[in-house]
């Protein structure tokens, strides 16, 4: 495998990118705000040989950069960025209705250290240089709880290899879900992709944010679990 393969020509893609219909606001977020804050050249049609690109492009300086895959509504990512404001946080979100809720929260907090990319984390690991990512959070992905459809997790090799060379060494990789299979999954291949297991438990990290996803999992009596390994 070379050090930056180019991307298939077709990728397949499974869930969902369009829900219920935008509010007229939301719409306004994604016609105003989104072209300002999506990173360039990760789409074929901008970077079709698929160079890698530069992350200090992105927030205008050398800062460290941290990512989020799947990052729901938002809430957590916003939260970091607030927390953490020298620090650079790409989002990855194909979902366009949590696109639209993570840019209405993200004018409402007022943070300028975010970059949204409302597509596959696959198509922005492909064009990131080796070792460019010092933290990488995974917060309660799609499930996928039926066994043919374990694939498709996140916690796969088609994503675990390509996020292990993107993340600098020592960086810590952080899971959050409730659902005890996709952790045992989990348990089981990110140590093959070349992480090591840090910590697991019921515990959350002392900055965790909780999600909407997290609270409905509460509400309905399942319990979370959180899991980091280091690059």
């Amino acid at each position: 495998m070379t050090e930056f393969d180019p991307a298939p020509t077709h990728r397949n893609f499974y869930g969902r990118r369009h829900g219920k219909t935008l509010r007229q606001s939301q719409k306004g977020y994604l016609s105003e705000d989104l072209g300002s804050l999506r990173p360039r050249g990760i789409t074929v049609e901008e970077n079709p040989d698929r160079s890698p690109i530069d992350p200090a492009a992105i927030f205008g300086d050398a800062r460290l950069v941290w990512l989020e895959v799947g990052f729901g509504g938002g809430e957590h990512m916003v939260a970091m960025a607030a927390r953490y404001p020298g620090i650079g946080i790409i989002g990855c979100e194909p979902f366009i209705n949590g696109v639209a809720m993570l840019l209405g929260k993200i004018r409402a907090a007022g943070v300028s250290n975010l970059s949204v990319h409302p597509g596959d984390a696959r198509d922005l690991m492909d064009v990131l240089p080796d070792a460019s990512i010092s933290k990488a959070f995974l917060n309660y992905p799609d499930p996928w709880p039926k066994a043919r459809h374990h694939r498709r997790r996140f916690v796969t090799p088609e994503h675990l290899i390509p996020l292990h060379r993107i993340m600098a060494p020592g960086a810590e990789f952080r899971v959050a879900t409730d659902i005890p299979d996709y952790m045992r999954q989990a348990l089981e291949e990110v140590p093959k992709a070349g992480f090591t297991l840090v910590h697991e438990g019921p515990e959350p990290w002392d900055d965790w944010h909780s999600t909407r996803y997290e609270q409905k999992a509460l509400r309905e009596g399942r319990v979370p679990h959180y899991a980091t390994f280091r690059r």
